[in-house]
């Protein structure tokens, strides 16, 4: 499932930034990032499954790799992993309990850029 009205889609920052804003809210990147996008992850080990929080980012300049883009944030997921085939996203159904803790997180994310004066474009 796609989270609506965030305010976190289209936010654009320095990369170290929004890596270190992540960081905050528990979201890490540990290998998932390609040159040109970086998705940062949260994972909840809960009784109905395996569940991924996702905040895609993609390269508006710079090199992911190179530790110098500046990031633009997609509109975050919530999925549902399937060993081996890996994340769904949609035609789920997904714990309220889990739905509202993921809403708080990126609420949480949304006010740490508001706080430093970056909102989406």
């Amino acid at each position: 499932m796609h989270f609506e009205n965030t305010k976190l889609e289209n936010i654009v920052a320095e990369q170290k930034l929004v890596e270190d804003v992540m960081a905050k809210s528990g979201l890490e990147s540990t290998g998932a990032w390609d040159y040109d996008r970086k998705t940062f992850d949260r994972r909840f080990d809960v009784r109905e499954g395996r569940y991924y929080l996702r905040v895609f980012t993609y390269a508006k300049s710079g090199d992911v790799g190179a530790n110098n883009a500046e990031l633009c944030i997609l509109k975050p997921a919530l999925g549902k992993y399937y060993y081996p085939h890996g994340v769904e996203y949609d035609n789920e159904e997904f714990p309220a309990h889990l739905v509202k803790k993921c809403e708080g997180i990126l609420a949480d994310v949304q006010k740490r850029f508001a706080e430093l004066g970056i909102e989406a474009q």
